[in-house]
């Protein structure tokens, strides 16, 4: 099916929310948890980024807003975490080279490994193409002028839940966007509150940032007084100035529904099935290690096929078919949806925000399906936009008091907050609280500074929504519930380690400040005095 070619109704902005908790732990070699990162660069961002250069070199106008979290930066720049992933391709190539022998008895197999050995053989050549500076790759798209690069809280901290004492959020907010600066040498102009957590009275901490606009669920619209005029389809400013984008359900359940989105299609490649669950501990090696608990290896040989153990290999042709078809399926609601919009002086905007991980490793053929929707919609007249540049285009707008909002479950603030996890909150306002202190002997003391920062940055790590998030899901909690206490004890170490004079105790060694530094050394130019 294909998009019917009219002239521009409006515009579709994509904001892809890329973010992952800073897992880094120097002190084993081999950790688990860091195979996140490893995972989401493999089937995620190397992949999107192939898709986005791929547009660029066919001269296919394009432009969304991506958000990369300060933690994700900071992995994706650290060297022992780019050798690690150097590792983990060379142990991904070593399992493929021998799964090309184990199925060389099953023609429909083969070819499924040999689709993920060409695909692999792609990674390693944009890894060496750039030197595994992922991040500087996607600045040159930003600078080409089809990415808005966005910025995120520090350590991706559920603000609504860490407004008391509000210097927190300051914090979090204030070393992000000085991260940013740093990193690309320009301030942030968006930011994506983690979560779309919103609370009334965040965007004057914003406004104080000079960051100019964020995104909200559609309730937070919904719920708005005086409700705007244009419903979701055009941002509104907040009082302080500061712009705020509504998503746009529809296109959330196109793509987020388990029930009826479109990574649930048949032909689609089948998550949950993965020969790390299913070979033999000797068939795994060298990806794996003797006697490793079980866990994705990324390769997937089977194909959704439906609600049955029985299960069709895996046919990239069919499922790279399909996406095509999903994405002009996808086009041309949203042209219908905007045509049904009243006339307007400024143009409607519907904007879809997902997480970036959707896009190669929820849903494998999302950055097929997404670089088929910029093809489409450049064929039939719809013009896909960067929130910053729709607000720099259409910069007059009605004036709301948005509600307080998330996109988590049920909107607000359950997922954050519950049974499962409430004791955090307790622990980090005290926390919050004590490093002002600790802050402000550190900018009286040169010698409590470096002592001051570390305190900051196992503030921000304990501070990090993943953690509660990841309790409540009820995955990996022993690892969140550890993080958590783990930087909280840190913390508490630290702040103890100060004589009541505000220097540091002669009980404390040095030397042990230095190995707190080792583990968490994110944020390397952080100030304590953001705490002031």
């Amino acid at each position: 099916m294909r998009p019917t070619v009219s002239p521009n109704p409006g515009y579709l902005s994509f904001v892809l929310h890329g973010h992952l908790p800073y897992v880094r732990h120097p002190e084993h070699e081999f950790f688990v948890e860091e195979e996140w990162l490893f995972e989401a660069l493999t089937e995620c961002y190397i992949p999107l980024l192939v898709a986005f250069e791929r547009l660029q070199r066919d001269v296919v106008p394009f432009s969304l807003s991506l958000v990369l979290s300060p933690t994700l930066i900071s992995m994706l720049d650290d060297a022992l975490l780019r050798q690690r992933y150097r590792r983990h391709l060379d142990g991904l190539r070593q399992l493929i080279r021998k799964e090309l022998l184990r199925t060389r008895a099953d023609h429909r197999l083969q070819q499924v490994v040999q689709f993920y050995a060409q695909r692999l053989d792609l990674v390693e050549q944009v890894w060496r193409a750039t030197d595994g500076d992922i991040i500087g790759a996607f600045a040159r798209l930003q600078t080409a002028g089809h990415l808005d690069l966005m910025t995120c809280a520090a350590t991706h901290g559920y603000l609504p839940l860490l407004r008391h004492p509000p210097h927190a959020v300051r914090a979090q907010l204030t070393i992000a966007v000085e991260h940013y600066q740093h990193r690309f040498g320009r301030r942030p102009r968006g930011i994506w509150l983690p979560e779309c957590g919103y609370y009334p009275g965040l965007e004057q901490e914003l406004r104080r940032l000079d960051l100019r606009y964020f995104v909200v669920d559609t309730h937070a619209f919904t719920l708005a007084r005086p409700k705007p005029p244009r419903g979701y389809t055009a941002p509104v400013f907040t009082e302080a100035g500061v712009a705020a984008f509504a998503r746009d359900a529809a296109s959330s359940v196109d793509v987020w529904s388990r029930e009826v989105g479109y990574p649930c299609d048949p032909h689609y490649r089948d998550f949950y099935r993965d020969i790390g669950y299913e070979l033999r501990d000797d068939q795994l090696t060298p990806l794996f290690r003797q006697g490793e608990a079980r866990r994705p290896s990324s390769l997937k040989y089977w194909a959704i096929t439906g609600d049955t153990d029985e299960k069709r290999p895996y046919q990239p042709e069919q499922a790279m078919a399909r996406a095509k078809e999903h994405a002009a399926d996808f086009v041309d609601k949203r042209l219908a949806a905007l045509r049904q919009q009243p006339p307007a002086k400024v143009p409607p905007q519907i904007v879809a925000p997902y997480d970036a991980e959707l896009f190669g490793h929820w849903w494998f053929e999302g950055p097929w399906w997404l670089e088929a929707v910029f093809r489409t919609a450049a064929q039939c007249g719809l013009k896909t936009i960067a929130l910053q540049d729709y607000l720099r285009a259409h910069h007059t707008h009605a004036v709301a008091a948005i509600a307080e909002s998330s996109w988590g479950e049920n909107g607000y603030n359950d997922f954050w907050l519950n049974e499962s996890n409430a004791w955090i909150y307790p622990q980090l306002h005290h926390a919050a609280e004590q490093m002002r202190q600790i802050a402000a002997h550190g900018v009286r003391h040169r010698q409590t500074r470096p002592l001051a920062a570390q305190a900051a940055r196992e503030l921000l790590l304990a501070q990090a929504s993943d953690w509660a998030f990841i309790i409540k899901s009820n995955t990996v909690v022993e690892y969140a519930v550890t993080r958590t206490r783990n930087h909280l004890a840190r913390f508490n170490e630290l702040g103890a380690a100060l004589a009541p004079d505000g220097t540091v105790s002669a009980a404390f060694r040095l030397e042990r400040l230095d190995e707190i530094a080792a583990l968490s050394p994110i944020f390397p130019a952080l100030d304590p005095q953001v705490y002031l």
